[in-house]
């Protein structure tokens, strides 16, 4: 089942209230997906490569990190905790001893970019939103899901948003019935997946089509043609956010656009809460269209 939001601003002066927006959407889809829940927030490139990394023992594995990493290559570190995740600023030099030597401690990568920090957990959404402290999150764009698992395990790894590739990240309603063959196309091409969920591949082929020199556009296009099954994909850039559903078209979808931002839910019912919505334009996204948005 499941449920996505997402949340584009227009109005900079929204972007302190941008956690609040986004946790309030995603309460209000936790019926749609009670297991887990996760979210993607963008802010503005300040210079440093943001690594968020997830551990199962945090109290342990974060303990005296920020010291380890400084006595390899990696220097000026800034590392901010938020329970069981970090999110820890290098230097853009300094982005591959940094993955190597926290891969090597056995942490979790959750998402790498300029702009993007991925936070998720098993759990309903209200606890998942209350232990990273969401509400308080500010930026330029979010998406978040809330997750009902029916392919896989209900884990921190199965929750969404997914990550392949720099400051990319994606949210899915709906099933894909051809992963498992496209997972072993991307493999060939190197580009590998960690999990068994197919949200994982369809984030991966997304990712992979843009390393290749598609623009976003072109690559949400791919996935009408390459990926079968029934789906709804919302995925964040480091500029933006688009949305594409398979030309079917059956998980519910609905999009809402003011002078100050553009906003995604499940239902309409997510919206409720947001600034403006009773003059909002409100529209069910076509099937087999892209739809973006980007500064």
């Amino acid at each position: 089942m499941c449920g996505i939001v997402g949340l584009f601003l227009k109005n900079d002066d929204l972007q302190p209230q941008l956690g609040a927006m986004l946790t309030g959407m995603l309460i209000t889809m936790t019926d749609r997906g009670p297991d887990s829940a996760g979210i993607a927030i963008y802010d503005r490139p300040r210079g440093g490569v943001k690594i968020t990394v997830q551990s199962e023992r945090p109290e342990d594995d974060f303990d005296g990190l920020e010291g380890a990493l400084e006595k390899t290559t990696v220097r000026d570190i800034d590392m901010r905790l938020a329970d069981t995740h970090a999110v820890i600023t290098v230097d853009p030099g300094d982005r591959a001893a940094a993955l190597a030597a926290l891969e090597a401690r056995g942490l979790r990568i959750m998402g790498v970019g300029e702009a993007m920090e991925i936070y998720k957990e098993t759990g309903l959404p209200r606890d998942v939103a209350a232990r990273f402290h969401l509400r308080d999150m500010a930026g330029t764009h979010g998406i978040g899901h809330t997750r009902m698992a029916t392919e896989s395990a209900v884990t921190t790894l199965g929750a969404h948003p997914f990550s392949t590739a720099d400051d990319q990240c994606l949210v899915h309603n709906g099933s894909l019935s051809n992963h498992n063959r496209m997972r072993r196309r991307l493999a060939r091409k190197g580009v590998l997946t960690k999990t068994e969920n197919d949200t994982e591949v369809g984030a991966a082929y997304i990712s992979s089509r843009i390393a290749e020199g598609a623009s976003l556009g072109d690559a949400l296009e791919g996935t009408l043609k390459d990926l079968d099954g029934f789906f709804t994909f919302v995925t964040g850039t480091r500029t933006g956010f688009g949305v594409v559903r398979d030309p079917i078209a059956c998980k519910p979808a609905v999009m809402a656009e003011t002078r100050d931002y553009v906003a995604f839910g499940s239902e309409y019912r997510a919206f409720a809460d947001l600034p403006g919505i009773g003059g909002a334009k409100v529209w069910e996204p076509e099937p087999a269209t892209v739809y973006f948005w980007e500064r």
